[in-house]
This record gives structure tokens, sequence and C-alpha cells, in this order.
């Protein structure tokens, strides 16, 4: 498997399209794979493969900002974030096996971003003192294209910590460079010897479009299911990627065949360089809801969303005046399962353009404020019957 970081090392392109890539990609880094780019039908100009991987002259207008979900409000120190009690993020890697376009997190590998910690010692002592994170999600960059030897310290580190149940490896490496897998049985004996039979490690694939399950990649993630990793996929919705019902439906259908269950689909965030690619929220309803009509059980598993800066809010229903959203999860944990009702508004992309008409709580009391539960010691501890 080859990498490659230069527009100009990719013969198919003509020298004009070249000519404005490059204008991208000094602002914008490019990077692929030999394996990935042949997967591009180079006769079809709207190819999704390539929408997803070249740059286009559009990711320079001037839309959105490096920081849409406002990440760093959630830094605790260099690479560790803690939005959700529950839940860490350890930025481990600044680098990825192949950059997609819309990425959310292009900010992370500019000249002169320092988000991204190599030495993790501080992110996995922070976690160790907070008995409230059971969820560690490794990620960046690709925690996947570090080496095995340094990704199995940083799990066995992660493993030591007794409340540290599961492990979320974020990786995009099934698609862009199954080769990783295939080809390292260290890195499979490694996994197999940290997921356990009650401390599961997960892969949270990225899948955007069904011609990204070749059957090399299906090979990988069947080698990483024979190791004990359980597989997940989560993607955004992307103009001329996976803006078709049809599509989105094939995906999430060969997914659940597959054993790499539909988790997120994300509304795309806001972010500065993805106006080529952006969805806005009603028609990405419609579509998600089109694409679930044609799967069994398992393909429909999937939960729309986005990612804001104050928390996960699913979007879950539109009607002819309104668009209905609930907190999944919310930072502040007051408003958690609270229910937005917004004005309808078919071109917004991203909460901050709706206008919110009411919110309302939870219906019925919480269940920590009911008689017939006690929550544990401990911030975010799960809650359990009295006895």
């Amino acid at each position: 498997m080859k990498y490659i970081s230069r527009i100009d090392h990719i013969p198919q392109l003509t020298e004009s399209d070249k000519a404005a890539m490059r204008l991208v990609e000094e602002r914008y880094v490019f990077r692929a794979t030999d394996y990935y780019l042949k997967l591009i039908d180079w006769d079809d100009p709207r190819d999704p493969i390539r929408q997803l991987i070249l740059p286009r002259i559009e990711e320079l207008n001037d839309w959105g900002r490096l920081d849409a979900s406002d990440e760093s409000a959630n830094t605790v120190g260099q690479g560790i974030q803690h939005k959700y009690p529950d839940t860490a993020l350890l930025l481990c890697n600044e680098v990825c096996g192949g950059y997609c376009r819309y990425c959310f997190r292009k900010r992370l590998f500019m000249d002169g971003n320092d988000e991204v910690s190599k030495d993790v010692s501080a992110g996995i002592a922070y976690i160790a003192a907070h008995p409230e994170i059971s969820n560690v999600l490794l990620t960046g960059g690709d925690p996947l294209i570090m080496s095995t030897r340094r990704l199995s310290e940083i799990i066995a580190a992660l493993r030591r910590i007794p409340h540290v149940r599961v492990i979320r490896l974020g990786s995009k490496m099934p698609a862009f460079n199954p080769a990783r897998i295939l080809d390292d049985d260290a890195l499979l004996e490694m996994l197999a010897l940290h997921s356990t039979a009650d401390k599961r490690i997960y892969l949270m694939a990225h899948f955007d479009h069904p011609r990204e399950l070749t059957d090399t990649a299906l090979r990988a993630l069947d080698r990483l299911t024979r190791s004990g990793v359980i597989l997940t996929n989560q993607c955004p919705i992307i103009r001329g990627v996976n803006d078709d019902a049809a599509v989105l439906s094939e995906l999430f259908r060969r997914l659940s065949w597959i054993g790499c269950t539909p988790y997120y689909l994300f509304q795309g965030r806001p972010t500065s360089g993805n106006d080529p690619y952006r969805v806005p929220i009603v028609e990405g309803w419609y579509l998600f809801q089109a694409a679930l009509s044609w799967g069994a059980g398992l393909a429909r598993r999937a939960r729309f969303v986005m990612s804001h800066a104050s928390g996960k809010i699913e979007i879950l229903m539109v009607d002819d005046a309104h668009i209905h959203l609930r907190y999944h999860r919310a930072k502040n944990p007051a408003h958690s399962g609270r229910l937005l009702v917004c004005e309808r508004d078919d071109e917004a992309c991203w909460l901050d353009e709706l206008k919110v008409l009411k919110t309302l709580p939870m219906r019925g009391p919480a269940p920590s404020a009911s008689p017939r539960y006690q929550r544990p010691a401990g911030r975010g501890a799960p809650l359990r019957p009295a006895a």
C-alpha cells in the first residue's frame, strides 16, 4: 500500500484539475492511498469516491469555522476532551490514512496546531483520576495509522484503569487501507488480548459509500470480528457522496449484513472548507427516512444526529411547519432528553441557524428523582434499582 500526498502524483488528473486542486492543497492537506484511488471511476467527474478524497476549488468558499462544535471548550488538557460524564476522547494522533474532504477536524492537520499530544500520559492520568469515565475513544487523526507497538502501549495503559470498560477506535483505515489490518497479525493479537468478554474494544468504522465495502475491506473487518472487536459504523451525510436514499439504504443494509452495525448518520458540521459538501437538515432527514424504509431491523439502527457544541442532538421529525429535535446526549445534564421544536427552515444546516419556538423537558420525572432509583457513588454512574 502506497500513500500519495501530492496532487501532482495522480496521473489521471488533467493539468487544469491539478492547478485548481493545488490552490486548495495550500490550505487543506491532501492524502490518499493508491488502493483508495483505484476505487475512483476516472471517467465520471461526479464519482462519489472522487468527491470524497480529491480537493474541490469550492472548499475555499467563505463558509463555516474550523472548530464548528467548539471542541476547544471540552479540552481539559492537551490531547484529552471530556464533554459527557462517562466518555473521554483521547486525541492520540494527528495523521490519517487519507483526508476526507469534509473532515470536521481539518484544523488538526494545519501547521501550528497543537491540540493532539503524542505523549498521552497526561490524558491517561486524567482518565484514571475520573472514575465516571467508562468509555474512551481513541481518535485524532486515526489511531490505526500508529504503529502496533504504540497503539498497544496506549490500550494496555487504559486496560489498567478498572473503570474504563469500553475502548473505541475511531478509524477509516478499513476503507482507506485495509492492508493495515490484513498484513499485521500482531495488531489482531493485541486487540484479541484486550477485547475481553466483559471489556470490549469497539471499532467505530467510517464507511461513507457502499463502494468502499470492497472484498478486501470485508476481509479486514472479518479479521477484526474474529479478534473479538465489535464493529459499528458512523458517517456524515455528504453532498455528492451519499446524499441519495438508495445509496444510504444500500450502505446501511450491507453494513448490517457484515456485522458492522450502522450507529450514527451525522448532519455535516458547518466547518470551514465544507461548503460544497453540505446538505440541509430537512433534506437530510427525508433522505434518512427513505433509506430506513428499505432495510430490515439491523439496518435501521442508525440515529440521525448533529454533534453540536451543546450536545448530540437527534433529528426526530420534520413536518410542514416544524423541525423536532431531542438531546440524545447533553453537555449540560439538565438538558438530557430535552425536546426542541424549531421553525422549519429548508436551508438551515445547523441548530444555530434554526429558530427555536419551544423547549420541552423529558416527559415525566427524571429517573434519578424517582424513589425507585438511587444513583451509586461517582458522577455519571449508571442508575440502578434501589434495594
